[in-house]
């Protein structure tokens, strides 16, 4: 395990002279499936895999749960030796942000609507962390998963607007039996809250067969129908529910090709996101493979 930037780039110097191709997968521990199919992304497509993990706090608002997002750092050691035991860095918060740190990440554009509207800042510290990690692994490939997709823009815009020489790869969202999409943040659902939170990735699979097989392509529409699927289930606010543009995440009026339909409520204490990537194939006897499964 290392724990500083001079140990990250002595290990990565070290692979990049035997020829080897790094990858790096970004997060915040409190591991599950979901990570540890990017580990595993990561090392069909690299040599060499790192797994970065670190609960960044300028990615946190004032009112947000740092404090008490789970930190797991055993358990996760042990589920990464199930994934093939990759290198992992783990450094403390002074090491990534040492005294007198005082620089800053903006994007603008992808970052502005939805999460960034209502978690203002939140994005700035993730691309910075982010920036960070990529600067200290020098990795050839990063690898986020799909149900941040919105980060996943966020970070495809910076290394294209900065010209970093790293390759972004997008995993599938990870889900339950059920189709909750997993989260690190799922174990603050009590069993109720569990039970009704299903409701999220039913109502993306209904909005897909509008979509597809009933050929509505109104994004009002489609809309109104996931938030009358979640709110049904009760005890749910939604923050946003749009049908955007996969690349400008611009919302879209009339859903003609491919779009992605995000969302985000607001369960108990719990806040959780999910999304779909919705293609409308111009051969009929295709569409089918494009709907939502529920367990991808």
């Amino acid at each position: 395990m290392l724990t500083t930037i001079t140990e990250l780039r002595s290990f990565v110097q070290s692979q990049r002279l035997l020829g080897k191709r790094v990858g790096l997968v970004p997060t915040m521990g409190a591991l599950h499936e979901g990570h540890l199919s990017l580990v595993r992304l990561s090392n069909e497509q690299c040599d060499v895999t790192i797994v970065s993990i670190f609960v960044n706090p300028t990615q946190f608002g004032p009112n947000e749960d740092f404090s008490r997002y789970p930190r797991t750092l055993d358990d996760d050691l042990r589920l990464l030796e199930t994934a093939g035991s990759p290198t992992v860095f783990v450094p403390l918060a002074t090491e990534m942000y040492p005294a007198g740190f005082d620089s800053s990440v903006h994007i603008g554009g992808v970052s502005v609507p939805f999460e960034g509207a209502i978690r203002p800042g939140h994005f700035d510290g993730v691309a910075t962390v982010v920036l960070k990690l990529f600067l200290a692994s020098q990795a050839d490939a990063a690898f986020f998963g799909q149900k941040d997709y919105q980060q996943l823009c966020v970070i495809k815009k910076m290394v294209a607007d900065w010209d970093i020489p790293i390759a972004i790869v997008m995993g599938p969202t990870i889900r339950e039996s059920d189709g909750l999409a997993m989260s690190s943040r799922n174990r603050y659902l009590s069993e109720s809250e569990r039970q009704r939170a299903v409701v999220l990735s039913q109502s993306l699979a209904d909005a897909e067969r509008m979509i597809v097989n009933e050929k509505i392509r109104s994004a009002k529409t489609i809309r109104q129908a996931i938030r009358d699927r979640i709110l049904t289930a009760g005890g749910m606010t939604v923050d946003y529910i749009a049908a955007v543009d996969p690349l400008t995440l611009k919302e879209l009026s009339f859903i003609e090709t491919e779009s992605v339909i995000l969302l985000a409520v607001r369960l108990g204490a719990t806040r959780l996101i999910d999304n779909a990537l919705v293609k409308i194939c111009r051969d009929p006897s295709q569409e089918e493979s494009y709907l939502f499964t529920g367990n991808q």
